[in-house]
């Protein structure tokens, strides 16, 4: 029994040595590491000014990365020789207005601290406070600050372009998107949202009032509510200029009263259509018009309304009555405001369709046609960002003109007053849904996707909800209108003018043109596809004919028109 008691004594007393000399290394360590940290004294040179040559522990406590290589080399004795008064020296104040960096797990915030920290360094008096007649330059980005100013709401001047960014809106970011439509001017408002324009706004407020940083980035004016921090765009990216190319549309004949259908105009000899563009660009006009050497600026009107071209031979004579119009990279302002309805509708609308049948790109032509945003069953921040502002509303609040719905089934349809139904080729939606689902709004699914097992089995899955879909709403819808989005592609404003008839809006045909000169909206998907156009097998075509036969009977079945003949099996 002693010998048992005796090694287990043993063992406790070797046990208790082991962990006091763990211990007491690992306090060592720590001490060698911390007095390490703390020596910041920089060698006497070039490379740093006087203020730099020291810092307190408590600035390199705060984690932002300021040792060299040098500071990781193995400590000499006399490393450890530190400056009591140094260790007990208070803290330096930041400069009013900035705060010093937290540490934080995010690799990226800590990156962008540690950006703005050296920043600061470089500038240890902080940015100059910026007056009504004192411009500064945006930090990282590539405009200049103009100043605060009032936003006048669904008059505002700065409308050209607008997107929000909830989590990651910079100066830069906005600025880079007005610069490639040719704006001179970006707006930042409430921190997250982002106008352009070519007009500055009228009324200029205190810079105080536009008082907070963009989502993205610290220490830059984001404006407020109801104020707009405005910044003058200079220089572009050099990928942003190839935007600032006029598109051709077309060659037309000159409408008899020309005062009338084109309001501004520009006379001089040799005139080019980079003049051209660029000086309606300037005035925000979304055509550019070539007639000889005259040049002119308009809107699509009902008098001209881009619907009647002729050969492109009558321009090239430079014949007095035809004229080259072309499309400026500014966008048609006259249709882009919106807001919620100011009242609760009494009617509750859906804008149903199968995922990938065009719903994103139907909702940007209802909201630029009607004014009012649209809702939605689900929130997609991608969507709000592209100013979707309706996207964060709650989709029962009964403030937007309809709400988008991928839903079927009785419940989830009964629910609705009345419902757009939005149908198209199953074959376009089901590859347009699998690009989505792979790579995003804008992007398109790589090869291996298409060549792996995922593509059979999503086809085999999805292509039985494109017609369970339609034949719920169907069967269960109260009050339907069906809107085929080939037509919508081919008839685009007598469709829409039907769509908005039944959400029961009247506008105006001006409107309705600005809708079709802005109809692409921000979702087109661009660049090759990596794949080829029709990805199908003759066992998947079988069983989606299958399925469109049996819509095609169902609308003919509920007195609606069959299917488009051009994707009809025969």
């Amino acid at each position: 029994m002693a010998k048992p008691l005796f090694r287990l004594q043993k063992f406790l007393r070797r046990t208790q040595f082991l962990l006091f000399f763990l211990t007491a290394a690992y306090l060592m360590t720590g001490s060698l590491l911390l007095l390490q940290r703390a020596r910041v004294a920089l060698a006497p040179g070039p490379r740093a000014p006087g203020p730099l040559q020291a810092l307190p522990v408590a600035a390199v406590a705060l984690g932002v990365g300021l040792l060299d290589s040098r500071a990781l080399r193995t400590p000499r004795v006399s490393d450890l020789l530190l400056d009591v008064d140094v260790l007990r020296r208070p803290p330096p104040r930041p400069p009013p207005g900035l705060r010093w960096p937290q540490r934080s797990r995010s690799p990226e915030l800590r990156q962008l601290r540690r950006r703005w920290f050296h920043r600061f360094l470089n500038d240890p008096q902080g940015p100059p406070a910026a007056g009504p007649e004192d411009p500064r330059p945006a930090a990282r980005s590539q405009g200049v600050y103009i100043g605060c100013f009032r936003d006048a709401g669904q008059e505002r001047t700065l409308k050209g372009v607008v997107f929000y960014d909830l989590r990651k809106m910079t100066v830069a970011h906005c600025q880079d998107a007005c610069a490639e439509r040719s704006y001179v001017y970006a707006g930042l408002e409430a921190g997250a949202e982002c106008y352009c324009g070519n007009r500055l706004p009228a009324t200029r407020v205190g810079l105080d009032e536009c008082n907070q940083e963009c989502k993205g980035e610290k220490g830059t004016a984001c404006g407020a509510v109801g104020r707009l921090s405005v910044y003058r765009v200079e220089d572009l990216q050099p990928g942003s200029r190839k935007r600032r190319t006029a598109t051709y549309r077309g060659c037309f004949r000159v409408p008899d009263n020309v005062t009338h259908a084109f309001p501004d105009s520009l006379l001089q000899t040799n005139m080019t259509l980079e003049t051209c563009s660029g000086f309606c660009s300037q005035k925000e006009f979304p055509l550019a018009i070539l007639r000889s050497w005259e040049c002119y600026c308009a809107y699509p009107t009902p008098q001209f309304n881009l619907r009647e071209a002729v050969d492109s031979s009558r321009c090239a004579q430079r014949l007095a009555d035809y004229c080259e119009v072309y499309q400026t990279p500014v966008q048609d302002t006259r249709c882009t405001d919106r807001r919620f309805l100011p009242t609760k509708s009494k009617v509750f609308v859906a804008l149903s369709s199968f995922p990938g049948a065009g719903n994103t790109w139907a909702r940007h032509l209802i909201e630029h046609a009607t004014g009012f945003y649209t809702g939605s069953y689900y929130f997609d921040g991608t969507l709000y960002n592209k100013g979707f502002k309706g996207e964060k509303d709650h989709w029962r609040s009964r403030r937007t003109i309809c709400v988008k719905t991928h839903e079927s089934g009785r419940r989830e349809i009964e629910m609705f007053d009345s419902a757009i139904l939005l149908i198209r080729n199953p074959y376009r939606s089901l590859v347009a849904e699998f690009n989505r689902k792979c790579a995003g709004h804008l992007g398109y699914a790589p090869d291996r996707n298409w060549k792996s097992k995922e593509w059979p089995d999503f086809v085999n899955s999805y292509a039985s909800w494109w017609s369970s879909h339609v034949l719920d709403w169907l069967k269960y819808g109260k009050r339907l209108l069906v809107v085929h989005y080939e037509e919508l592609r081919r008839s685009l404003v007598p469709t829409l003018r039907e769509m908005v008839a039944f959400l029961n809006v009247s506008v105006s045909e001006e409107r309705l043109l600005c809708v079709e000169n802005n109809k692409e909206g921000s979702f087109r998907r661009r660049g090759r596809r990596p794949h080829d156009p029709e990805p199908f097998t003759p066992e998947m075509k079988d069983l989606i004919n299958g399925y469109i036969r049996t819509v095609d009977q169902a609308l003919r079945d509920h007195n609606w028109a069959g299917l488009p003949r051009e994707y009809v099996p025969r």
